[in-house]
């Protein structure tokens, strides 16, 4: 009977992509798709995922049954794709793309990534295929989402969340990428050719914590293209400031203010501006 079920659903998702383009301008989809890539790291994610909507019903407990294995949306089950290593929930998964399974239940919620990413729903999954699995604590909101809403929030190059929000529910899976080394690495590679990039290298070596001495002599060479471009002296202010040299970088800060100035750019006047009041 299960095998007789699974041949029908996939009969009927090979008949949903026929002349898709003809139906799609004839009526709306019930659930609309959706893509979001985020850059992340030195790659990007890439989630694909459709959005049903609540419609009077009750979901979790009700059409979707806690502790069965839910497609985390509508049609095709969701994939997330990372284009590098990541680490989900401080378990590492390498590059590739996935399907993104989840088992709701009301205390706790299982996360699922599964390696075969084309499946429609969750008619066919396998634990065995399993690449990992984790739980995270949903939370009970009281404003409803009405349509299944799946966004990354607090990005920075090197974390972020993934948050899934549905009826009164919500949850944040964490997620972080090692982009470090390869970026070294990178400015390691790149000084020994012939366009050397100064400029980004010494504002990486400030942002991350490397040698300001190196990041100091480096804006000083991008300084060198041109004299009077007031964000070189901005970025030579803060390296100068976040070495404790106030004196340097109060100087610095003036010139960059008086070449924003001739400039008319009223942006770095005001940037080199806040240099120079931190060293007062």
């Amino acid at each position: 009977m299960r095998k007789l079920l699974s041949s029908f659903i996939a009969i009927l998702a090979i008949l949903a992509g026929v002349n898709s383009t003809n139906a799609q301008s004839l009526m709306p989809m019930p659930s609309s798709g959706q893509t979001i890539i985020q850059d992340f790291g030195l790659g990007k994610v890439t989630l694909n995922y459709f959005r049903p909507d609540v419609k009077g019903r009750k979901i979790f407990g009700g059409l979707e049954s806690y502790g069965v294995v839910w497609r985390t949306g509508a049609n095709n089950a969701t994939t997330i794709d990372f284009t590098d290593e990541v680490s989900i929930a401080g378990n590492k998964v390498p590059a590739g793309k996935y399907a993104l399974f989840t088992i709701p239940e009301k205390d706790t919620w299982t996360i699922i990534l599964n390696k075969t990413a084309a499946q429609w729903g969750a008619y066919d999954y396998k634990k065995e295929d399993d690449i990992l699995r984790f739980t995270v604590k949903p939370m009970t909101v009281k404003e409803t989402t009405e349509t299944l809403t799946m966004q990354f929030s607090n990005v920075t190059p090197g974390s972020m969340n993934l948050n899934l929000m549905w009826e009164n529910v919500a949850i944040s899976i964490p997620m972080m990428v090692d982009y470090d080394a390869k970026v070294m690495a990178n400015i390691d590679k790149a000084m020994m050719g012939d366009k050397k990039p100064y400029f980004a290298a010494a504002q990486y070596y400030y942002a991350n914590g490397k040698d300001l001495n190196k990041a100091l002599s480096w804006v000083n060479e991008a300084e060198k293209s041109d004299m009077k471009a007031p964000w070189f002296k901005l970025w030579k202010a803060r390296i100068q400031l976040k070495m404790g040299d106030k004196k340097a970088a109060a100087e610095t800060a003036k010139m960059g203010i008086e070449a924003a100035k001739v400039a008319k750019n009223d942006e770095y006047v005001r940037l080199n501006q806040d240099v120079l009041n931190s060293t007062k």
